[in-house]
C-alpha cells in the first residue's frame, strides 16, 4: 500500500466513525505522535526510571523471562 492509498484509506475510516469518543481517542494519538519527537518520553523519565527500564529491557532477552501471549491472553481475558 502506498501513502496515497494509506491516506484515502484512512480518511475513509476517519469518515465512517460515528462515536465522537473514537474519533477524540484516534485523534489524540495521531497528535501526540506527530508532536512528540525521538527521545522526548526518555528524557521525561527520571533516572531510576531510566535505569528500571533498561533493566527491565535486559530481562526481556531472555527467553525464560517471557510469558506467552496466549497464557497472558487467557489470564487478562475479562480487561479484553
Amino acid at each position: 500500500m502506498n501513502m496515497i492509498e494509506l491516506k484515502k484509506d484512512f480518511h475513509n475510516l476517519i469518515d465512517s466513525i460515528d462515536n465522537e469518543n473514537i474519533l477524540v481517542s484516534f485523534y489524540d494519538i495521531i497528535k501526540s505522535k506527530t508532536v512528540t519527537k525521538d527521545g522526548q518520553l526518555w528524557g521525561r523519565l527520571d533516572k531510576k526510571e531510566q535505569e528500571e527500564l533498561l533493566i527491565a529491557f535486559e530481562e526481556s532477552e531472555n527467553p525464560d523471562n517471557l510469558i506467552d501471549n496466549d497464557v497472558m491472553r487467557k489470564k487478562h481475558r475479562k480487561w479484553l
